[in-house]
């Protein structure tokens, strides 16, 4: 990425199941939910969206290749996404084991997610 414009970050967690695909997933939604972009076209060459780059970075604590990363770049509704994982994160207990909720130990996933948007 040549300029980045802004970062957003956020967190996501997969209390029960253990799917760190989902816990990503969350993060990358919680990191751009709450935010309007309204002269981003302005901003970019041609100020055109399909010159938008997003670096997707997610810190995930386990199963990295579990991970599925064009769950992660359909979270991302315009430009040229590419996903970027690294350690970190948080596996820890989530006090309880429910089969029901496809739990095969108490594990909850906790991941942590910067986007960083530009051209």
């Amino acid at each position: 990425m040549e300029q980045i414009l802004f970062v957003q970050t956020g967190t996501g967690i997969d209390v029960h199941g253990q799917d760190i695909t989902k816990a990503a997933r969350r993060a990358t939604e919680n990191a751009i939910w709450y935010n309007s972009m309204p002269g981003i076209e302005k901003s970019l060459p041609g100020e055109s969206l399909e010159n938008m780059k997003v670096q997707v970075k997610l810190a995930v604590p386990v199963d990295r290749e579990k991970l599925d990363e064009s769950k992660i770049k359909e979270a991302i509704p315009y430009g040229q996404v590419d996903v970027e994982v690294t350690e970190g994160g948080m596996a820890t207990s989530s006090g309880i084991v429910l089969e029901d909720k496809g739990d095969d130990n108490d594990l909850m996933y906790i991941v942590n997610a910067a986007v960083e948007v530009g051209y």
